[in-house]
C-alpha cells in the first residue's frame, strides 16, 4: 500500500469505517488479498506444497486442535515440520489444510481481521461471527480453488456465552458447518474421524483429549501417505492447541513428545491402537 509523498497517511486510513479489515483491504489494496490473484492458466496443484491433516475435539473445559507436520508436493515430502495450527485470537484457533502458501496467508489475514474488529468495536467478535468471517475469506479464494489451489481450514474456539468448545468445518465455496464433538479435515481425515469415533468421550480431560487427537493423527498417518506421524529421529511432533475459558494455549513440544512416546510405546504392543468398549 502506497502513501502520499507528503509522508502523511491518506484520508481513508484516518476515517472510521467498517469493522472488517478484509473489506478495507479490498478497497485500498485489493491485490494483497489471497483470492484476488490471477488464477493460473492450468492447474498447478501438484507443484505447490499441500498440508494435511487437522483434527479437533471438544472436552469438558474447551476444545483441542492438533495438526501433523508434513507438507507434500505430489509424491514428494516438501516439508517435515510445517505448522498447521495457529491461534486466531485469544479464544479461538484455526488449522490449515490444502495449499500451504495460500492457507498461511489466509490465516494471517483472518488474525488481522479479528484484531481489527476488536480495535474498531471495542469488543471481541462472537464465535459465530468469527466463523462467518472465515467463511467469507474462503469464499473469496474460490477462483483459486477451482484451479486446484483450495484452502479448507478447520476452526474451533471457546464460546464465552455457552461456556464450551465449538468446532466449525468449511467447504471450498465457503460453506460453514458446525460439528459435534469432533472433526477432521485433510487427506487423512477419514481415518482420523474413524479413530476418534471409538476413542471420544464427553468427560475427557485436556490431556486425555490431546492423547485422543494424537492417536487419531497416528491412525491417519498409518493409512494416508500425505499425513506425517511422529518423527522420533528428529523429535518432530504434531502441533497441539488447547482453548479454554483461560484462552488459547499451545501445548509445549516436550509435553506433546511425552504423550507421543506413550502412544508409540502402546502401539508396539498393539499396532492398531486402543480398542473401544463394546457398550
Amino acid at each position: 500500500m502506497t502513501h502520499h509523498s507528503t509522508g502523511r497517511l491518506p484520508g481513508a486510513y484516518l476515517t472510521t469505517g467498517s469493522s472488517s479489515f478484509a473489506e478495507f483491504l479490498s478497497e485500498q489494496a485489493p491485490e494483497l488479498l489471497p483470492g484476488r490473484r490471477t488464477p493460473p492458466a492450468a492447474s498447478v496443484a501438484a507443484q505447490v506444497p499441500h498440508g494435511t491433516t487437522i483434527v479437533s475435539a471438544t472436552f469438558a473445559d474447551g476444545v483441542v486442535m492438533a495438526g501433523d507436520r508434513r507438507a507434500t508436493m505430489g509424491n514428494i515430502i516438501a516439508q517435515r515440520d510445517i505448522e498447521k495450527v495457529y491461534p486466531a485470537d485469544e479464544f479461538s484457533c484455526v488449522g490449515i489444510a490444502g495449499t500451504a502458501g495460500l492457507a498461511v496467508e489466509m490465516v494471517r489475514l483472518f488474525q488481522a481481521e479479528l484484531e481489527h474488529y476488536e480495535k474498531i468495536e471495542g469488543t471481541t467478535l462472537s464465535i459465530d461471527g468469527k466463523a462467518n468471517r472465515l467463511a467469507a475469506l474462503i469464499r473469496s479464494n474460490l477462483a483459486m480453488a477451482m484451479q486446484g489451489l483450495a484452502v479448507v481450514p478447520l476452526f474451533a474456539g471457546y464460546d464465552l456465552q455457552s461456556r464450551g468448545g465449538r468446532i466449525f468445518s468449511y467447504d471450498v465455496t465457503g460453506g460453514r458447518y458446525e460439528e459435534t464433538a469432533f472433526h477432521a479435515v485433510g487427506s487423512g481425515s477419514l481415518f482420523a474421524r474413524g479413530s476418534l469415533k471409538k476413542l471420544y468421550r464427553d468427560d475427557m480431560s485436556a490431556r486425555e483429549c490431546t492423547t485422543a487427537t494424537l492417536q487419531a493423527l497416528y491412525d491417519a498417518a498409518d493409512d494416508d501417505s500425505a499425513t506425517g506421524g511422529p518423527d522420533l529421529a528428529r523429535r518432530i511432533f504434531p502441533v497441539v492447541g488447547v482453548v479454554t475459558a483461560d484462552g488459547y494455549q499451545r501445548v509445549p513440544d516436550d509435553e506433546v513428545g511425552e504423550i507421543a512416546d506413550e502412544v508409540i510405546a502402546a502401539r508396539m504392543r498393539r499396532p492398531d491402537g486402543p480398542a473401544a468398549a463394546l457398550t
